[in-house]
């Protein structure tokens, strides 16, 4: 829609001549009244009128009857002519005056009634621009008012959009309310929002967004759909992968808040043990640091020396070395300090467990670990050697070969196959495969020296007696305490990474078998092969309707006959299509068949085959849905419907069987 001009409207008034008004019988100028609205006073403007002031009584005169009036007769109005002459500009640049153009205007001499001119703006701006003066009567009536920009819809300007903006753009963390509060109920000593970003490897501000998220109880779905920008476009499989990270950091959080609560009611809990259980990040660390406490266990070398009051002695080594005589903690009437072996080895002890349980220790340990070349290695268990040769004595050898490839099996934790740490698991839950994982050696060296120059360096001059003491107690942590809690870390990393991988293959694989194209309209033929029990078979309308059920001897001295009797059916029911299952006996039946299309015995009819998995046919033939849908029929029968209607329709009939029985995934 286009802007139209605005124009200005005005009300002209003619009065009629007389002879007595000599200006309007000499054709002067006419004139004009600009009509305006009355104006209204405020009720501030108005004058009070006096309250003291007399009322004047008013007189009321006798109305006088009213004549009619003869009618006159009208005459006709004679038409009307304007004559207007436009003022001219002359060559000096003159305009002539309004005098001259209100002489050539005529006027008639009668009463002209009410009516409106059209004056447009724009001619009387540039009129009043030529001319540089003031307009002529005919215009003064109407203000000239500068017109203000109004935005004004058309269709000829593009519509603006207000995109609605988030509160945290890319890159950015959100400023939540209650992101401080997450350390704060966790009461850990590290950073929850940091360590969910080294172990998912997902980036910071993701983290931290994904957590709060989550905190405040929305689903997965509801952040991937309508939270995109504050998880950097993440897709579901991911977000559900940092929601396990960040579970598991609060279950740790929550299980070390509940051993902190039980060592203090049982008044096992100093400041160092305490420390040691709020730095744990993982549920192994967690196990590691209370172990030595769970009851029912027996008491460690550490705490042991604890209570005989050699803590002091142990912390003094560190401290001021300078100062410590070890001869002075010798107790001749206890066992276990009565010697200077004994006390040595006291100490010794609880440095261990001391080194052992710092997280600075422990991180730098694992980071040489992850530069260095950490294997793991299976072997045939002695127990199972054992076994083997007691069974071959009794002539019942066990059966060890499943294994074979993994009797003598080395490889890096970082090169290391899914399916193949899956068989290691199976194989040593069997008692059958020992495992070890091997760390190099100079990830010890270099953790020794760097305990004793750095970490654990003595706070002033150690004697070579003292020294030595400290030496034993890091190797011994590294040899007891830290290997095999680095071998339970890498275990559980790799077992947890392999189990999820065959979910994953177990759902891909399922997907395909489930999305295979059906073969519609067709009537077809399921046939269970077998020997001794011969070949079930099952005619199938095109809407899965059990039209004909048999059973088939085609491996025997009658072949010919069931071949007649197989060319009978397929005519009758114009069967052109035979499903045959992948079981005992499928490629002598799929040769059988083979045989009798090429030579042409089914013709006229055109007959093809082909060869489908019938995984988890027996076990459904004998299962609840199939006794009832299927009540009348032998089990071997519903077998052969089965695999007849997998192939009609894959998604109908699969789903009917529980999914570990369909055959697919990584079984080790």
């Amino acid at each position: 829609m286009l802007r139209t001009r605005r124009t200005v409207t005005a009300k002209v008034y003619k009065e009629p001549s007389t002879d007595d008004d000599p200006i309007n019988s000499s054709g002067s100028e006419e004139e004009t009244e600009e009509w305006r609205p009355e104006e209204k006073t405020g009720g501030r403007g108005r004058k009070k009128k006096d309250e003291t002031a007399e009322k004047k009584p008013v007189s009321k005169r006798a109305a006088k009857p009213k004549e009619p009036k003869p009618k006159a007769e009208r005459k006709p109005r004679a038409p009307r002519t304007r004559k207007v002459k436009e003022s001219v500009k002359n060559a000096k640049g003159q305009v002539q005056g309004n005098a001259d153009l209100q002489q050539d205007v005529s006027l008639p001499q009668v009463r002209v009634k009410e009516e409106r001119q059209s004056i447009s703006m724009d001619k009387v701006l540039s009129t009043n621009a030529i001319t540089h003066e003031e307009p002529s009567s005919s215009t003064q009536f109407c203000a000239v008012k500068k017109e203000e920009h109004v935005d004004d819809f058309t269709f000829d300007e593009h519509v603006q959009k207000r995109q609605k903006t988030t509160s945290a753009p890319q890159g950015k963390a959100v400023n939540w309310k209650s992101a401080n509060t997450l350390r704060e109920e966790l009461q850990m000593y590290w950073d929850p929002i940091q360590v969910l970003a080294e172990k998912s490897g997902v980036e910071q501000w993701v983290c931290s967004n994904i957590a709060q998220l989550l905190r405040k109880e929305n689903t997965i779905p509801f952040i991937v759909r309508y939270r995109k920008d504050l998880i950097n476009h993440m897709d579901a499989d991911a977000v559900r992968d940092v929601q396990l990270v960040f579970e598991e950091l609060c279950s740790v959080a929550k299980k070390s808040q509940s051993i902190t609560q039980t060592l203090k009611k049982e008044g096992c809990l100093t400041s160092e043990l305490e420390k040691a259980l709020k730095n744990c990040k993982s549920a192994d660390e967690l196990e590691h640091v209370y172990a030595p406490y769970r009851k029912g266990s027996k008491l460690s070398k550490a705490q042991r020396a604890k209570q005989l009051g050699l803590e002091p002695a142990a912390l003094a080594l560190l401290q001021s070395p300078q100062t410590l005589n070890l001869c002075s903690w010798i107790q001749p009437n206890i066992e276990g300090a009565s010697t200077l072996e004994e006390v040595a080895t006291g100490v010794e002890q609880i440095l261990a467990d001391v080194i052992a349980k710092d997280s600075e220790t422990l991180t730098y340990i694992r980071s040489q670990c992850d530069k260095s070349d950490v294997t793991i290695q299976s072997a045939v268990s002695k127990t199972a050697l054992k076994e083997q040769q007691q069974a071959d004595q009794k002539g019942k050898p066990k059966d060890i070969s499943n294994f074979s490839l993994y009797s003598s099996f080395r490889c890096s934790v970082q090169r290391i196959q899914h399916h193949q740490m899956l068989a290691i698991n199976r194989g040593e839950n069997l008692k059958i495969l020992s495992v070890k994982v091997n760390i190099p050696d100079w990830v010890k060296a270099d953790f020794c020296r760097w305990c004793v120059n750095v970490r654990w360096r003595p706070q002033g001059f150690a004697r070579p007696e003292l020294m030595k003491i400290l030496n034993s107690a890091i190797e011994d942590s590294y040899k007891r305490r830290l290997v095999p809690l680095l071998s339970r870390g890498y275990r559980t990393k790799l077992t947890t990474s392999a189990e999820k991988e065959s979910v994953a293959m177990f759902v891909r694989n399922l997907r395909q078998r489930l999305l295979v194209c059906p073969v519609r309209g067709c009537v077809l033929m399921g046939v269970d092969p077998g020997y001794r029990h011969g070949c079930k078979l099952a005619i199938l309308s095109p809407t899965s309707q059990i039209l004909h059920t048999d059973v088939v001897y085609l491996h025997g001295s009658g072949r010919n006959r069931e071949a007649d009797k197989l060319r009978h059916l397929m005519l009758k029911h114009s069967c052109q299509t035979v499903v045959i299952g992948n079981g005992t006996a499928c490629r002598e039946t799929e040769s059988f068949f083979a045989d009798l299309i090429k030579s042409g015995f089914f013709k006229p009819l055109d007959v093809s085959y082909c060869i489908t998995n019938e995984a988890g046919a027996s076990i459904y033939s004998v299962s609840p849905e199939a006794v009832k849908e299927m009540p009348d029929l032998d089990p071997n029968l519903r077998s052969a419907v089965s695999i007849g209607r997998r192939v009609q329709d894959p998604l109908a009939e699969l789903v009917k069987i529980d999914p570990k029985h369909i055959g697919i995934g990584t079984y080790q």
